[in-house]
């Protein structure tokens, strides 16, 4: 339920290339959740709108966030699915998925 709350959240402000990485039973989190926004503006809507939904859904809080300050790329932990939410370019050059799916 969560996993799907997450994802109502990104498309409610139109985030962009979602990607959901199953990492159950190899990892410490059970998925990552990644997508991108086209500015700083987008990536925060995009944290904002699926920290509301979840809060007021399932009274679900992120354990940690980090990036709120420069908004190229937000990490919001619920220790079960970690949400990755990126400015396009941030996501290229990183290139997460790619690298979680080699070491797996």
């Amino acid at each position: 339920m969560l996993l799907k709350k997450i994802i109502e959240g990104i498309q409610m402000v139109k985030g962009e290339d979602i990607s959901v990485l199953n990492f159950r039973n190899n990892f410490v989190c059970d998925y990552f959740v990644v997508c991108n926004g086209e500015s700083q503006n987008q990536v925060y809507a995009i944290y904002r709108s699926i920290e509301k939904i979840t809060m007021k859904e399932l009274k679900e809080k992120p354990w940690h966030i980090e990036g709120l300050k420069n908004r190229e790329w937000i990490l919001i932990d619920y220790v079960s699915i970690v949400v990755h939410v990126f400015q396009k370019k941030v996501r290229l050059y990183y290139n997460i998925e790619n690298i979680w799916k080699k070491n797996l």
